[in-house]
Parts: C-alpha cells; sequence; structure tokens
C-alpha cells in the first residue's frame, strides 16, 4: 500500500498559488559584419547561443519558474522551457534550456538543460572560466547539488561548503558528423561527468576578509568514436560510470591518467577583501589534464631490465607552475561611471614541457610533458557543438574552415581587461579589451606566432515602467559592437542588436 504522506509536500508545492505564478521572456537578436567570422565577443560566452556567420541572428522564447519562489518552504520545484528559432546557427532549431529543479532544504536535484554560471569569476566582464565556462551549450544532465554555501556545524559560520555530481550525455554527435568533412575524427552518444567542490573561509559579513577555494573535474567517456571509416565503442556499465567519477586507472602507481576516458579540471582559489564602500578580490584558475599539472609531479624511481615497471625509489619529477589564469576584480562605491573593473591574465605555454616519454626497459624515466590542453588522444576535445566548453580563448572548433574538430590553438598568452557601468538609471555598459599571442599545439605549432586583438563595447538600457501614458515595464534593449584584429581569428567586424520583453504570467484567480 502507497504511503500518501510522502507525496504530499510535492501536492502542496503543485497547488500553491505561487505555483501558477511563472514569468517569460521573449528576445530576438540580429547581428551584421564584415570579416571572415563574427567577432569574438560578439559570439563566445553567450551559452552555445551564437553563430560565427556574419549574419545571424534568432528569436528566442522562454517561460519558466524559479526556484527562488519558494524560498521559504522546505520543497521546491522549478522549471523553464527555453526555445530559439535561429538562423545561420549551426542548428535550425535549438532547445537551449529545458530543466526542471527540485530542491528540499539544502539539496538540489536539477533534470535536464540548464544554463549554470561559473564559479568565482565575474559573469559579464571576466574572458571565462578553464573547465566549466559559459562558452557552450549546456549539457544535458541530472545534476545532483548543494548550490548554496552551507555552513558547516561547529564553525561558527567560518567554514562552509557547497558542490555538486552530475552525469549525462553530449548531444552534438549528429553535428560533429556534419562539420567533420576532414574523416578524421567524431564521436557520438559520448556521456558526461561533472563534479566539483567549494570551500569557502571566513564570511564578508562578519570580516572582511575571505577565501574560496574550488575544485572542478569533468569527465567524457562511453559512445561512439568514428576515425577514417572505422567505429570504436565504449562501455558505459556500472563500473564505467564509477570509473568516470574517481580519476584513477587503477595501477599499482595510482597516477592520474583517467581510466574512462577524457578527463580533466581546475584548481581555483579567490581571495576578497570587503572595505567600507569598495571591495578588492584576486582569483586564479589552474587547469589540468592529468596529474603533472594537478600535482605538479610525477613519480620517476622505476627499476630496469626485468623490473622496469616497479617502483624501486623516492625519486619524483617537479612540474613548473606556470600555467595558469590569474585575475583580480575591484568592485568601486557606487558612482556614474565605472563600478566594476576586471584584468585577467592567461598563460598556458607550458602544458608540462614539450617532452612526453613513459618509462620502457630501456630507459627509465618518465616525462609527462606535451599535455595537449582541450583535445584528447580517443575522443573529441572538450568541446560542445563546436564551442569549447571552457575558456574561449582556446581556439574553437567551430572556426577550423577544414572540417577538423582539433583545436588548433591551446598555447597561447593573454591579456584580458573589462569594464562596466551604470552612467544613468536605466542605463548599462560593458568594455572588452583582449590581446593574445598564440603558438598552435606542441604537436601542431605555427610557423610563425599569430596575434590578435578583440574588442566589445556594448549598452544596454531597461526601459522604466512607463514613458508617458505608455506602459513599458520589461522592456530592454542592447546594441553591441564587436572587432578583431590579426591573424588568429582575422580582422572582423560586427554590429549586434538585441531586444527583449519579460514579464510574469499569473493565473491566479482575483
Amino acid at each position: 500500500m502507497i504511503d500518501l504522506k510522502w507525496f504530499l509536500p510535492l501536492l502542496t508545492i503543485f497547488a500553491s498559488p505561487t505555483y501558477a505564478q511563472l514569468t517569460y521572456k521573449v528576445e530576438m537578436q540580429n547581428t551584421t559584419g564584415t570579416g571572415s567570422h563574427n567577432p569574438l565577443w560578439l559570439n563566445a560566452n553567450k551559452y552555445g547561443l551564437s553563430s560565427l556567420d556574419t549574419r545571424n541572428g534568432y528569436v528566442r522564447g522562454a517561460v519558466m519558474k524559479s526556484i527562488q519562489g519558494d524560498s521559504l518552504r522546505k520543497w521546491a520545484v522549478g522549471y523553464c522551457a527555453d526555445i530559439v528559432a535561429p538562423y545561420n546557427f549551426t542548428s535550425n532549431f535549438v532547445v537551449q534550456q529545458a530543466y526542471v529543479d527540485v530542491r528540499w532544504r539544502k539539496g538540489m536535484l536539477t533534470v535536464g538543460s540548464k544554463e549554470q554560471p561559473m564559479e568565482q569569476k565575474n559573469q559579464e566582464l571576466s574572458s571565462g572560466s578553464q573547465c566549466f565556462g559559459i562558452n557552450s551549450r549546456p549539457i544535458p544532465q541530472v545534476r545532483l547539488s548543494l548550490p548554496d554555501f552551507w555552513n558547516i556545524p561547529g564553525t561558527n559560520g567560518f567554514l562552509a561548503f557547497k558542490g555538486y555530481v552530475s552525469y549525462g550525455v553530449l548531444s552534438d554527435g549528429d553535428w560533429q558528423e556534419r562539420f567533420n568533412t576532414s574523416g578524421a575524427k567524431y564521436q557520438k552518444n559520448v556521456l558526461y561527468c561533472g563534479r566539483a567542490g567549494y570551500i569557502r573561509l571566513g564570511n564578508e559579513n562578519r570580516h572582511p576578509l575571505e577565501a574560496m577555494l574550488g575544485l572542478e573535474m569533468a569527465t567524457t567517456f562511453g559512445g561512439s568514436v568514428y576515425s577514417n571509416g572505422h567505429k570504436y565503442s565504449y562501455a558505459s556499465g556500472f563500473k564505467d560510470y564509477v570509473s568516470a567519477f574517481i580519476p584513477f586507472n587503477g595501477n599499482d602507481d595510482k597516477s592520474l591518467y583517467s581510466a574512462e576516458g577524457n578527463m580533466l579540471g581546475s584548481l581555483l582559489l579567490s581571495v576578497s577583501y570587503k572595505f567600507n564602500t569598495w571591495k578588492l578580490r584576486a582569483y586564479t584558475d589552474h587547469y589540468f589534464e592529468d596529474g603533472s599539472q594537478m600535482y605538479l609531479l610525477d613519480y620517476d624511481a622505476y627499476g630496469s631490465g626485468d623490473r622496469w615497471n616497479e617502483k624501486v625509489g623516492n625519486r619524483f619529477l617537479v612540474y613548473d607552475p606556470k600555467d595558469g589564469m590569474y585575475g583580480v576584480e575591484v568592485t568601486l562605491p557606487k558612482n556614474r561611471f565605472v563600478s566594476t573593473f576586471v584584468g585577467e591574465y592567461l598563460y598556458t605555454k607550458y602544458q608540462s614541457g614539450p617532452i612526453y616519454y613513459d618509462h620502457t626497459k630501456d630507459i627509465s624515466d618518465h616525462i609527462g610533458g606535451r599535455d595537449d590542453y582541450y583535445n584528447h588522444g580517443t575522443y573529441v576535445g572538450w568541446q560542445h557543438w563546436g564551442q569549447v566548453v571552457g575558456n574561449p580563448l582556446y581556439l574553437s572548433p567551430v572556426y577550423n574552415e577544414d572540417g577538423n574538430l582539433y583545436i588548433k590553438d591551446n598555447r597561447f598568452v593573454s591579456w584580458h581587461f573589462g569594464i562596466s557601468g551604470d552612467p544613468v538609471e536605466g542605463l548599462h555598459y560593458r568594455l572588452l579589451m583582449t590581446w593574445q599571442k598564440g603558438w598552435g599545439t606542441y604537436f601542431v605549432p605555427y610557423s610563425d606566432i599569430k596575434r590578435s586583438y578583440n574588442l566589445l563595447a556594448e549598452v544596454g538600457y531597461t526601459m522604466p515602467e512607463r514613458i508617458g501614458h505608455v506602459r513599458t515595464r520589461g522592456w530592454s534593449a542592447k546594441m553591441a559592437f564587436g572587432l578583431d584584429d590579426g591573424a588568429l581569428r582575422g580582422n572582423n567586424r560586427g554590429f549586434q542588436f538585441t531586444i527583449s520583453k519579460s514579464g510574469i504570467l499569473n493565473f491566479k484567480k482575483k
């Protein structure tokens, strides 16, 4: 016999007046430009809802219920349907978001495709996170999370934790097959495992100094890989799901070479100090593909001869901590011109060095270099629908005119700056400027260094509730100009215009 008491919380939620209150948003966007591509910052960090075509646009409609509307309840439900009709995109029809959130106390279950923000980064001014960015379309998944920091008991609010674990499937297999005209490699029905944990030390509401530590990891596994006319299928049983979550290969050395698919991740650190009227925050994002950059050392004391695969000593190889993003964010006192400044330096040239050699019977040394960030020997690299999942300064495969899904520029140095402000009520602007020098990859280096300068100037206006007798609440418009100069992405210019209307759909009876 079914005990109905377990269903009462859900029945209460769906029967509540707030359940019938939905919000909506409709949006139209048009981009027109010249050059070989749409400029970088008119295309990047838009959750994949963008195009490299110099003439593109879309009509978008979304209906949603925020889970925040039931914030005082133990149980809460939120959901969203976000549909796009684009032109000159990689798809003729896009389900950008379709998800259900179910929260019980502090924990939340999310099922579907949902745009998730970056951690420890400014969402509109940063160049992007290296592991989990906002550059590609959301990956359909089941995600169990602690979305807000939970104060660990007994620490008086000084120590807090949040994180998540998710499993999903990459949805771009058919597009990869169409795009891959080179015959090199593409994949279908590949599975995904994401997990992350963040620790907060301190609380700026009690003391001005606060620090946050984070670990983000992702694995793609299972599915099928097609290469040069051959199909290679990979297991996706229970053990494979476990192996995708735990990044060890089961060998004696327990080194961080994922036994299951393509493993990658980032180590995050940020420290902030809140003054009376402004705030300063410094952060770093250190990317890794294996143990050489996660731990910055490798075991290197194997024997020789018949003992070539045995550990015979305590010698380790230490790698330099050169690679990483180093950023600063300044939130200024309220003024008419500049409210936030972000500066970032990103260095990815080292990648544990130019040499990779695994120990053999003849030579016992082990050197784990040539990490080849965002690429992988078996699978297609860290991308979804042609856009890298992480930071868009890594050259996304959608730029490749030869139909290859290889990330062709992952060794680069960049400087990135962003400012934003609200000069008058309702008016908001942001300015992004990026300088980048690229060396290609260790495996396919450029013959000459390729440079790029990228600019975005964007201004938006949110209309007041009324203008005269005309009701204008919920209307907003944005105009943006983007520019690329240099051999890395070409010389491109573009204008982007967006208009949107949002509001509440209230079905409650009066």
